[in-house]
């Protein structure tokens, strides 16, 4: 049996990718590793956590509560390895970018992609980039990487330098429950809630940072009602997802967009969506866009094909 320490940094961050990849491995790897015990490390300040299978340890580092940046920072290079020897663990995972330099057992760590490396609009400043040169330079001292395709695999054998064979692509699965058509009832709570269009629907998931072109996304909508035939009903344009705090060259916000191009009584803004109600928009929804400029897996296409697009 081996004792597996995982970094929880992300865990109930389910906002971002990397707080949903963790909540999934944390329902899943205890079912089909009960060979093992898992061991999950979190940091200090967060709510009680229920994890069926996992131990539970928490960990906090002298930058809680004062600075964001530096306490994860921390975290990562000191408070996880450093738990992961008093707690003298076999192997230290890392499900996201961000594994330590020192290693105090052998380290696996999933880097889903190297977007702040190849975008330039994700590389952001000068604390930034040290950043990104540090975690680079942890995963190539890594005894193996996982990633989310063979697309990005190449990607970090290329541009980490990392031999082929340290590098394993794991590709990410839908949920099961895409695969389920909702009822009929279900359908029409969602609806209701999310003050969702009568009619089926053109669908965006995802977020709004530059990469996901959800400005051009309202721009090509716009064009398609322009060509359509006048007779013809056109389908509304939902999307969903937590809207930016602020119009920026980074995170566009598409509201403004859309008021300039007259849409306002076509574009629907559904909000953040509980992970228990995407089935629904799906199932209600007669076809989903998705064109983002790069992703190193793309998860809302294959939830996509799940429901039967």
């Amino acid at each position: 049996m081996m004792r597996i320490g995982v970094n929880g940094w992300f865990w109930d961050q389910l906002t971002t990718g990397s707080g949903q990849y963790l909540a999934a491995l944390a329902a899943r790897l205890p079912r089909i590793g009960d060979a093992h015990q898992f061991v999950l490390v979190r940091p200090a300040g967060l709510p009680a956590a229920q994890a069926p299978g996992w131990q539970i340890v928490t960990a906090g580092t002298p930058f809680d509560r004062i600075n964001a940046n530096l306490a994860k920072v921390w975290f990562e290079q000191v408070t996880f390895p450093h738990t992961c020897r008093r707690l003298a663990l076999d192997v230290a995972f890392v499900p996201y970018w961000g594994s330590a330099w020192w290693r105090p057992c052998p380290t696996v760590v999933t880097v889903h992609d190297l977007i702040p490396m190849l975008l330039p609009a994700y590389r952001g400043g000068p604390q930034q980039r040290v950043y990104t040169r540090l975690v680079a330079g942890a995963a190539r001292r890594a005894h193996a990487v996982l990633t989310d395709s063979e697309a990005s695999r190449q990607d970090i054998i290329v541009h980490l330098g990392i031999a082929p064979e340290r590098v394993h692509a794991v590709p990410l699965a839908a949920d099961p429950r895409y695969a389920a058509t909702p009822d009929p009832g279900e359908l029409a709570r969602v609806r209701a809630k999310y003050g969702l269009p009568a009619e089926p629907f053109l669908l965006y998931f995802g977020g709004f940072d530059v990469r996901k072109n959800v400005v051009r996304i309202v721009q090509a909508y716009a064009r398609l009602r322009e060509r359509g035939e006048a007779a013809r009903p056109h389908p509304q344009l939902v999307i969903a997802g937590k809207l930016p705090e602020a119009d920026t060259a980074f995170a566009p916000d598409p509201r403004p967009v859309v008021r300039a191009l007259g849409l306002q009584d076509h574009v629907h803004f559904a909000g953040w969506v509980d992970e228990a109600d995407k089935p629904a928009f799906y199932a209600l929804a007669l076809g989903v866009v998705f064109v983002s400029e790069y992703e190193g897996f793309g998860l809302p296409v294959l939830e996509a094909m799940g429901s039967g697009f």
